[in-house]
């Protein structure tokens, strides 16, 4: 007597396909958020380099025309105008476009450059007297430059905002001739010839001293003699 082998029901092989096909669809989504994951985190690195690159390009461009205003305006001040006129900063930057203190005019400054961070106008430095001595950014973002300037640029150095960078002219100190001695007078700390300083001996004695001196020695032995 045989007995029979149990047939497998025909509901099975779907219900089987269904659950690999479920595991299949799992796998391709979580492929798919990783991918998105990489994308967006690709994208956030792209954009904050390329943000860094143009802050960068801007950085060096404000330090190149700040440079420039900032020349401009020592060339003004230098600048002989008419005769007996003094030495005096630029009223606007239209004097460093175009200089009519002469009756030849004279340009200081090639254009009106903005404040490369911004694209608006500088902020100008006015000077004690009168007139505009510099420049600088509005921009209160954090330099990537910290040191290595320029001998000009030097002050730059740990600045933690773009508007701390000052392009100031300072006119350079003239080196003041030292003054002649008159006649007849003594510097300090000198003797003059004659004068005998506190508490020394005297340099020299007169003739007449020493004959006395001499006088009173020959009288001395004289008497021990006797």
């Amino acid at each position: 007597m045989t007995v029979d082998q149990p047939v497998m029901g025909l509901h099975s092989i779907p219900q089987t396909s269904s659950r690999i096909g479920a595991d299949q669809r799992g796998a391709v989504l979580l492929l798919v958020l990783v991918a998105v994951t990489v994308l967006g985190i690709s994208a956030g690195i792209a954009g904050s380099t390329w943000t860094s690159i143009v802050q960068r390009s801007k950085e060096q461009d404000l330090l190149w025309k700040g440079g420039q205003i900032r020349q401009a305006i020592g060339s003004y001040y230098e600048s002989q105008g008419a005769p007996g006129t003094p030495l005096a900063y630029p009223q606007s930057v239209d004097d460093l476009l175009q200089d009519n203190r002469s009756l030849k005019a004279k340009r200081h400054l090639r254009q009106p450059y903005l404040d490369p961070m911004t694209g608006e106008d500088w902020e100008w430095i006015k000077a004690p007297q009168g007139g505009l001595r510099g420049v600088r950014s509005t921009s209160q973002k954090q330099p990537f430059k910290m040191d290595g300037f320029s001998e000009e640029n030097k002050k730059f150095v740990g600045m933690w905002q773009y508007r701390d960078w000052e392009f100031v002219y300072e006119p350079k100190k003239k080196a003041t001739p030292p003054t002649p001695q008159q006649p007849g007078t003594q510097q300090p700390g000198t003797q003059q010839l004659g004068t005998q300083l506190p508490g020394t001996a005297p340099s020299s004695v007169s003739a007449a001293e020493a004959e006395a001196e001499a006088e009173a020695e020959a009288e001395a032995r004289a008497k021990e003699q006797q």
